[in-house]
């Protein structure tokens, strides 16, 4: 965690201080200020201009409405051409933080990320959440601990971000979760996890959440455009187009409804490999202990590969021709070698007018350092709160 820099004066020290986190409400152009500084971590002042439509005296007078705020802060000047020095401009990453929530099949993921979307700590609940009452008083209790191991005021915090395993239903105020995760179905969640945490939530699919984790901390950093499929217990996709993620009107978008009833037991989810594998006379005890255990030559491994490669191929087609994206990221839950025996052995479609096909995204592993899903969920009230 940043601290403020030791040569500020004393008016400017009293000046950064700033105000309680939840009280934060920004105007659009402050919100893309700060989405302009949080992508170049920092920036002279006067090159912040050059990528708005604001005259440079706007901007100017934007930069110090923020830092009154408290939210950024100046730093060392550097000359610019012949003009006035312009004092390099920065995130007061302490001056706000988030909470990431990735409730899991078995286990859950919680994280804390401060205003620059670092990730200050990711801690793991083994528990299964099958009963939800003692998940979320699990929650809540790690995250005070969490608050306390890193010195912030939960004051601080200006919200939740959940994440889930299912699709929305009702309006997208109740979401179908996997079969371990009945106890979360089909009710109405936000105003729930509102009462436990004490904070504004902001719920969302899993495998949306991982996309949007990848797009800040992962391929997002070379590719604008890309499709993020989540091997989990069950099998899902984050879609990003244009840097942001797409979530559809329902909140469903990425969710891969293109399988029939029989070819859907065949899909690449981690379930399945775990029944084959224990079909076998490997015993798994659960996604998290395959993902760390995993070994290629288990019996049972070639098989499932071999079951679930025509679902797996018709996914990353159809995803191929429907966004044309840069990349096709296997991310979630995967077992890294798994992920690479699974890249070598996917195709595209080749027949081709005159023997000529599109170029394709490449394929490649998921980048993010920890639990995407778990990051990417504490980075949306970041961004729905103060960037763009």
């Amino acid at each position: 965690m940043s601290t403020n820099k030791k040569k500020q004066t004393g008016a400017a020290s009293k000046r950064a201080q700033p105000r309680r986190a939840g009280s934060l409400v920004l105007s659009p152009s402050e919100r893309m200020i700060l989405d302009i500084v949080r992508r170049h971590s920092t920036i002279a002042r006067a090159a912040i201009a050059a990528e708005t439509d604001l005259a440079q005296q706007s901007v100017h007078r934007l930069v110090e409405q923020l830092i009154e705020r408290g939210l950024l802060r100046a730093g060392a000047t550097v000359r610019n051409g012949r003009g006035q020095p312009s004092p390099r401009i920065e995130l007061v990453r302490e001056a706000a933080y988030t909470a990431g929530i990735s409730i899991n099949t078995d286990s859950i993921t919680l994280c804390l990320a401060d205003l620059g979307c670092h990730i200050l700590e990711e801690v793991h609940i083994r528990t299964p959440p099958t009963h939800r009452k003692a998940s979320l008083t699990a929650i809540s209790d790690a995250l005070e601990r969490i608050l306390t191991r890193n010195g912030v005021r939960r004051e601080r915090l200006i919200g939740v971000g959940v994440a889930i395993a299912g699709f929305f239903v009702a309006g997208r105020s109740q979401v179908n979760a996997s079969e371990p995760l009945q106890d979360w179905s089909l009710i109405d969640l936000v105003p729930i996890l509102e009462e436990a945490f004490h904070l504004p939530v902001w719920l969302e699919n899993n495998a949306t959440t991982a996309a949007i984790g990848e797009s800040l901390l992962g391929a997002g950093l070379w590719a604008q455009n890309f499709a993020y499929l989540a091997f989990n217990y069950g099998f899902g996709a984050g879609i990003v187009l244009g840097g942001k993620p797409l979530f559809g009107t329902h909140g469903n978008a990425g969710e891969l409804t293109l399988f029939t009833s029989e070819e859907a037991a065949h899909r690449p989810t981690l379930r399945s490999l775990m029944d084959e594998l224990r079909m076998h006379g490997v015993m798994v005890d659960s996604v998290e202990d395959l993902r760390q255990r995993f070994d290629a030559t288990w019996p049972g491994v070639e098989m499932w590969i071999q079951r679930s490669l025509p679902s797996l191929n018709r996914t990353i087609n159809a995803l191929a021709g429907l966004f044309d994206p840069q990349a096709i990221v296997f991310g979630g839950q995967l077992p890294l070698p798994l992920g690479r025996m699974l890249m070598d052995r996917v195709r595209f479609l080749d027949i081709h007018r005159y023997g000529m096909g599109p170029d394709r995204p490449k394929l490649v592993l998921a980048e993010t350092n920890g639990d995407a899903s778990a990051i990417g969920a504490a980075l949306v009230p970041l961004k729905e709160r103060l960037f763009e």
